[in-house]
């Protein structure tokens, strides 16, 4: 709510300054009369509370005031969206964030959007598209066990002739993701730790060791971003998913990046961006 003074029209939000302002200037010859009531969103000014709500109404011009600063929003939307851009605030949760990824992550997170994506071949429910993909690049979904990374890569493939997040490579004949095809032997142990005999890392137990050695850590990069510009690179589609959905390159919305990449398995249309 906006209170003016009648007399110089400077505006307050909060009747108790508005009060102050006038007692600095009670006894003075140039006494300030009482306030005049203001519309939330325009410069019209009234004589009564009752009066300045039936202009609001009226116009639709009921403000809704930022829980952070003192700016004023017409509709619940624009105030909902100026919170988020210029404070991180959630007003849903009171809760701040420290940048404009970390809002962005958590509006997406399941707090807010639950669980509504469904597997299309065992029902289990994911938040995001690239939970989905994960699920069925590991090879996790019983109701699917022929789909992995490589399979999948296959159908973006088909899907994708024209090469917009596929890379083109000038061969590929899979297998690099087939579950526990890499298997550590007993001279991976240097004796203090199992060894990875193709990087530097080691691990505690020989079943770390062969996890790693099956992990994306050893997968040849099979994605690019469809936006030339950004030079990232991705070894797996559930990666290069989650990349587009945190808008940190600003490509598209996260709506359209779950609208989009769920036709790879709902539909045989080709990919379009």
């Amino acid at each position: 709510m906006v209170y003016l003074c009648y007399t110089c029209n400077q505006s307050f939000y909060d009747e108790d300054d508005l009060k102050e302002h006038l007692d600095d200037y009670y006894g003075h010859e140039a006494a300030h009369e009482y306030a005049m009531y203001g519309c939330d969103t325009c410069l019209a000014i009234f004589t009564s509370d009752a009066a300045r709500w039936q202009h609001m109404n009226a116009k639709g011009h009921v403000g809704h005031e930022c829980r952070v600063c003192d700016n004023q929003y017409r509709s619940e939307q624009g105030l909902i969206e100026h919170e988020v851009e210029d404070h991180n605030y959630c007003a849903d949760c009171d809760k701040s964030f420290q940048n404009t990824n970390n809002i962005k992550q958590h509006l997406n997170s399941r707090t807010h959007r639950g669980q509504n994506i469904d597997c299309p071949y065992c029902r289990n429910l994911f938040t995001t598209v690239a939970g989905l993909t994960t699920h069925l690049e590991t090879n996790s979904c019983r109701s699917a066990p022929s789909l992995n990374r490589d399979t999948i890569f296959e159908i973006v493939r088909q899907r994708d002739p024209r090469g917009f997040i596929c890379k083109n490579l000038i061969s590929w004949h899979g297998g690099e993701s087939k579950p526990d095809r890499w298997t550590c032997t007993d001279s991976a142990w240097n004796g203090f730790a199992w060894a990875c005999g193709l990087c530097s890392r080691v691990c505690r137990t020989r079943a770390d060791l062969n996890k790693h050695l099956n992990s994306p850590a050893h997968y040849a990069v099979l994605y690019h971003r469809p936006n030339r510009n950004c030079p990232s690179e991705f070894k797996t589609l559930a990666s290069i998913i989650s990349h587009l959905e945190s808008e940190s390159c600003s490509f598209m919305p996260f709506d359209r990046v779950q609208k989009r990449m769920q036709q790879v398995f709902t539909s045989s249309h080709m990919l379009e961006f």
